[in-house]
């Protein structure tokens, strides 16, 4: 069987994996450049191939080391440094620490509820976290991987996987089960402990040697290993702003008695929906309203929102703005749009192209002369830009506030405090909003708050872009760049946090993302990312109840009908 691994040409035997494959192609490289040394010719292009191999890329499939290798394939190794090599490390990890709980604390629940930077946060409802208890589980997480069990992968039918979750009493597996509309199911299993993941896995245990575990509010942070240097876990950083905000979302969730999938499932199948979603709306409603009333109290005159893509930062801004007209303010929005410097005049990056992500992209000098002005009530001559000569327009247009009008700006820097330097903090309040998803699968299987993000941003593009699901998937690494420098580290600054996302809202969303991701074929180089997708809303169950949403809801800013975006009459 002939196949390219990392561009090198490899004759394969019947049946051999690719772990075998990548095990034989790193010892003749081994071999090579020891002869090499010696005045023979190396293998030129296989380097060091098999070190901290996690899976493999095939297309725009993700294989797994103990799957079989397939003739004629390009394949591409998959390591920490890829972003599906780190969903594998994570996925992988998570099992571990599930091992070792299940093994130190056998019967009791293990909640992985959702990411904390670059890690995971993680409930045990029965267990009092103590510092004791944390380095008992770090301890035997660390001999597990020292012991380098096998990660077995098992095809089941999902009858058997049913009996097996009754026999060990997974009450939210059996439930979710119920929606499957498929006969057959993967486990995985680590000495015994079998568990459901949607995902491939790492080979071993052994591959699973960085990370470290802390107690951290009322539950455990498991740190996964530094994207920089994956050789340590990554550095602790406290955000007990974004951590209250979770914890403000498990207690909505409580409220709206919604913790899974299959809560979800239930309410649609009983005809439920249409109250839950009034329920869902009514909690964001009061929230900002409740924003509103500490921006009032806080004397400030500048509203600064940001937050990441498909947060719902425009409709957000809008319903604060209305909050606000009900006591009597009339606030104006600035657009940061007017302020962009011409492309020409751009620093450019080592590579030569332009980061139009940059604060460096706008006029911030300008832009802190502008308010400081506004907020002593001259007016000032705003520039125009026209994006698509990437150019100022020669004319402006003239702008005044009345006295203590507040003014709002909306923008991925609206938190850097670069932005707004030369603005005295006492009139600055800053909002950060993003969708911080807390419904999971189950126990075990989270859906991430930036899948469900790229779930919004691929169902808006289709629909008023025009844009294919695979070209936005295709730019969603570069959004995610972005956002990893200019928009979180300056998220714990911030004065008020709103959480956009909508428990109800997958059920809507399916509706119009599923057809467009499982038209994604596999020699699609976006294929794993498409069918990771997929793979969690083949759960879900759709509900046509979109009569229900209210025209101002945050989601309707993804599925059209919002009021914000309509021409008055």
């Amino acid at each position: 069987m002939y196949l390219k691994l990392n561009g090198v040409e490899l004759n394969c035997a019947q049946g051999e994996t690719w772990g075998e494959a990548i095990r034989r192609l790193t010892e003749a490289n081994a071999a090579s450049e020891a002869g090499s040394a010696s005045g023979v010719g190396s293998t030129s292009g296989a380097g060091s191939v098999g070190e901290g191999a996690l899976g493999v890329q095939v297309g725009g499939s993700t294989r797994s080391l103990s799957d079989g290798v397939e003739e004629y394939a390009f394949a591409h190794v998959l390591t920490y440094a890829d972003e599906e090599g780190r969903r594998i490390y994570e996925r992988s990890l998570q099992f571990l620490f599930l091992t070792a709980a299940h093994r130190l604390y056998p019967g009791k629940r293990v909640r992985i509820r959702h990411s904390f930077v670059q890690g995971l946060y993680i409930d045990l409802p029965e267990v009092n976290i103590t510092a004791e208890i944390v380095a008992r589980l770090r301890e035997e997480m660390r001999a597990i991987a020292a012991a380098d069990l096998p990660i077995e992968k098992l095809q089941v039918s999902t009858e058997d996987a049913k009996e097996y979750f009754t026999r060990t009493g997974q009450t939210d597996r059996l439930r979710i089960l119920g929606y499957r509309r498929f006969g057959h199911f993967t486990l995985y299993r680590i000495d015994g402990l079998e568990d459901y993941f949607y995902g491939e896995m790492a080979p071993s245990t052994g591959c699973l040697k960085v990370f470290d575990l802390r107690a951290y509010g009322e539950g455990i942070l498991l740190q996964l290993p530094d994207v920089k240097d994956p050789t340590k876990p990554a550095k602790f950083v406290d955000l007990p702003h974004l951590l209250h905000t979770y914890s403000e979302a498990a207690q909505w969730h409580a409220i709206l008695n919604c913790e899974n999938v299959a809560d979800l499932n239930d309410m649609v199948v009983n005809r439920k929906l249409r109250e839950f979603i009034r329920v869902n709306e009514a909690l964001q409603e009061r929230k900002i309203e409740q924003i509103a009333d500490q921006f009032i109290q806080s004397g400030a005159l500048l509203l600064l929102i940001a937050g990441p893509s498909s947060s719902g930062k425009t409709t957000f801004s809008h319903r604060l703005s209305i909050a606000l007209r009900t006591h009597g303010l009339r606030p104006v929005k600035v657009s940061l749009d007017d302020y962009y410097l011409d492309r020409d005049s751009i620093p450019k990056e080592p590579d030569g192209s332009i980061d139009l992500e940059r604060i460096e992209t706008l006029d911030v000098d300008l832009l802190c002369d502008h308010l400081l002005r506004l907020l002593r009530g001259e007016a000032v001559e705003v520039p125009e830009f026209d994006f698509k000569s990437g150019k100022r327009l020669p004319h402006t247009h003239t702008f005044q506030v009345e006295p203590a009008q507040p003014m709002i700006i909306e923008g991925i820097h609206g938190l850097n405090p670069r932005l707004t330097a030369r603005i005295p903090d006492s009139l600055k309040f800053k909002v950060y909003i993003s969708p911080l998803t807390m419904l999971n699968l189950d126990d075990h299987n989270r859906i991430r708050t930036t899948d469900a993000r790229l779930l919004r941003r691929i169902v808006r593009d289709n629909l008023f872009r025009g844009t294919k699901p695979e070209d936005t998937m295709a730019m969603w690494a570069s959004v995610r760049r972005g956002e990893e420098n200019y928009i979180f580290p300056f998220q714990e600054k911030a004065d008020a946090m709103f959480n956009s996302a909508l428990t109800y809202e997958l059920c809507i969303m399916k509706k119009y993302a599923y057809p467009q991701l499982a038209s994604v074929t596999p020699d699609s180089p976006h294929y794993t990312m498409a069918r990771r997708l997929v793979k969690f809303l083949n759960y879900i169950q759709t509900a046509d109840v979109e009569d229900e949403i209210p025209v101002n809801s945050i989601l309707r800013e993804f599925i059209g009908g919002c009021c914000f975006y309509k021409d008055e009459d």
